[in-house]
């Protein structure tokens, strides 16, 4: 039995996670998306297949900055965007990505903005 390579390693994350996590009207879904250079994130409806609100590291003032403080950045910015539209309770997906780093360092930026997990 072979091991995974780290992308089939994540896809198998994502689906384990995505099996249990539906963002509702009430409840919408924090998707996150990261690449060697940025990181993106969108608060998504599943019942209607719509996103609500998105924000990504190109539109954050981050020069100078390291990227997990780009990351809490990114996850200010999706909270106040997500107050703006009257949004406050989510569900955060991590999408297979391992739970530090920089996908913890939004989600923290994310709840000092207000968001509720």
């Amino acid at each position: 039995m072979s091991s995974l390579s780290i992308r089939e390693a994540r896809a198998r994350r994502k689906r384990r996670i995505r099996g249990r996590l539906e963002g509702t009207p009430a409840r919408p879904r924090v998707s996150v998306f990261r690449s060697n250079k940025a990181i993106y994130a969108q608060i998504v409806d599943d019942a209607a297949a719509a996103t609500l609100v998105a924000a990504r590291s190109v539109e954050v003032e981050g020069a100078g900055l390291k990227k997990s403080e780009v990351a809490k950045k990114v996850g200010e910015l999706l909270a106040q965007r997500a107050q703006d539209k009257g949004i406050e309770r989510v569900v955060f997906d991590r999408s297979g990505y391992l739970y530090h780093g920089r996908v913890k360092a939004l989600a923290e930026g994310a709840r000092e903005g207000g968001l509720v997990f």
